[in-house]
């Protein structure tokens, strides 16, 4: 959708960038969370991420494996943000929520448009849709950093619909009790 953009636009938004301080797992309440969950992807170990997960590409989202979930843990959550989108708050590009609370993993294309037996319980990206929004970045904008975040909480998410950045954030606020991160990075000359 963004790549039609003429580059000076994206140029001309570079200062637009609410900067990794605002992702959700600098919050202020969050960052007290121990980092004892180690999460990671093959998409993220390159330099810059793989055009498949992209707009660019077939929009695929990444495939992730976690480890490190400790006692206590009733579920997991993971939250996918670019914290150099031009906009005030870091662009959310999924939310998957109730994942069981053990070490495991979400296959490449997990996190789809529907909750169904084969698919994870999907929150409200940025685009007001569930599932994957797969980055898109303005031409011209820079790198934009894609933070994957997962968290281990100490109840069930509770909810009953689709979830956004805000429900969430007050669900971690309340219930995180580890978490852990992983960044990369995509750009569109």
């Amino acid at each position: 959708m963004l790549e039609k953009l003429p580059s000076i636009v994206g140029h001309a938004l570079q200062g637009l960038r609410p900067g990794r301080g605002k992702l959700l797992y600098h919050d202020a309440q969050i960052e007290t969370v121990p980092e004892t969950l180690v999460l990671e992807s093959p998409a993220f170990d390159a330099p810059i991420l793989p055009q498949r997960f992209t707009e660019d590409g077939e929009g695929l989202s990444p495939p992730f494996a976690w480890k490190g979930v400790p006692d206590g843990a009733v579920s997991l959550l993971l939250v996918i943000e670019d914290a150099d989108s031009p906009t005030p708050h870091p662009l959310v590009h999924a939310i998957v929520y109730d994942l069981p609370p053990a070490d495991g993993l979400l296959k490449e294309g997990a996190i789809a448009t529907l909750d169904d037996e084969d698919h994870p319980h999907t929150g409200l990206n940025s685009f007001l849709n569930t599932g994957y929004l797969p980055p898109d970045p303005p031409p011209g904008h820079g790198p934009h950093h894609y933070a994957a975040q997962i968290y281990a909480l100490d109840a069930p998410s509770g909810f009953t619909g689709s979830p956004g950045r805000a429900a969430v954030r007050t669900l971690l606020h309340k219930h995180a009790i580890a978490r852990g991160m992983i960044v990369t990075t995509y750009v569109r000359h």
